[in-house]
């Protein structure tokens, strides 16, 4: 991490206001607004942003790396839009089909953190796809605040379906060998819950702090569900007790894994709420249980 945020005692207060922010309830000027009831002793409400803000410097992959090989691809739309596009990533070595993974990504397209994780999920020795919901609007652009603004221009429902789609799309694909699973983070992990609802082929869901289906939607699950939780995390895991008990009643199997004490986005490492040991035990167990329902 940067001097900055090893010198630096974050708020919980902070990490409330940027979740809030980065979910739409407060707006960039009154985020900044805010966080000057915090600025003191010398410290700036831009140093301060400075310390909550994603860095997408600190990557655990790089692009171009020389085990894995890397491509933009276009798939049909069942929205009218024509086509979308993703990121597509899998092991440089061997020609031999291989299970696949959608990664689903924020609120805010496809960024430079989530195309991490999808290098990840290919050097783990899958075929790893992350869509970009901002495809029909010219895509990611660059920066998460533009991203999210953009986001927020599409409907629920037709991204839903675009990512539906791409599962499709990687199933069907030359590369796979048709066992696909999904997983996916804060807007990606309730994409990643509502996949595990619709599309009952899937072989495992992975949702990362997401929001929830309804109770009827948990009677139709028939996928694999290993769930992540942040223990700090009020906003999302105040839905997880209803929820949970709609599967127990369905007599769905389930994991689900809370981790106390951290907040919403700990496996993000581009920003502090990033907790290393917390994020390296989940996403262990995330290739396990991939391991386990994609052999």
């Amino acid at each position: 991490m940067a001097d900055t945020e090893q010198k630096i005692e974050i708020p919980q207060e902070v990490f409330k206001l940027y979740d809030d922010y980065c979910h739409g309830a407060l707006s960039r000027r009154d985020f900044f607004s805010k966080l000057s009831t915090f600025a003191v002793g010398g410290l700036t409400v831009s140093a301060l942003a400075a310390c909550v803000m994603p860095d997408y410097g600190r990557a655990q992959t790089a692009e171009g790396e020389p085990d894995i090989l890397e491509e933009t691809v276009t798939y049909a739309s069942p929205n009218g839009a024509g086509e979308m596009s993703g990121y597509l990533v899998r092991p440089a070595r061997g020609k031999a089909k291989r299970a696949g993974i959608i990664v689903v990504h924020e609120n805010r397209g496809l960024n430079p953190h989530i195309r991490d994780v999808v290098r990840r999920a290919a050097k783990a020795g899958y075929v790893a796809f992350g869509p970009d919901a901002l495809y029909p609007l010219g895509g990611y652009p660059g920066n998460d605040d533009s991203g999210r603004e953009l986001q927020a221009q599409r409907t629920r429902e037709s991204m839903f379906a675009d990512f539906m789609a791409a599962a499709e799309f990687l199933r069907d694909h030359p590369y796979t060998n048709g066992k696909i699973a999904c997983t996916g983070f804060c807007f990606g992990g309730a994409i990643a819950n509502l996949m595990a609802v619709h599309q009952p082929w899937l072989k495992a869901s992975v949702p990362y702090y997401g929001g929830w289906p309804t109770a009827e939607e948990a009677a139709k699950v028939e996928v694999p569900l290993q769930i992540h939780l942040a223990g700090n995390d009020t906003r999302v895991n105040d839905g997880w007790p209803p929820y949970k008990a709609a599967l127990d009643a369905a007599g769905k199997a389930y994991e689900v894994y809370m981790y106390e004490g951290l907040e919403h986005g700990f496996h993000n490492d581009t920003t502090p709420r990033y907790n290393a040991e917390g994020a390296a035990l989940a996403w262990s167990r995330t290739l396990d249980f991939f391991a386990k329902h994609l052999a």
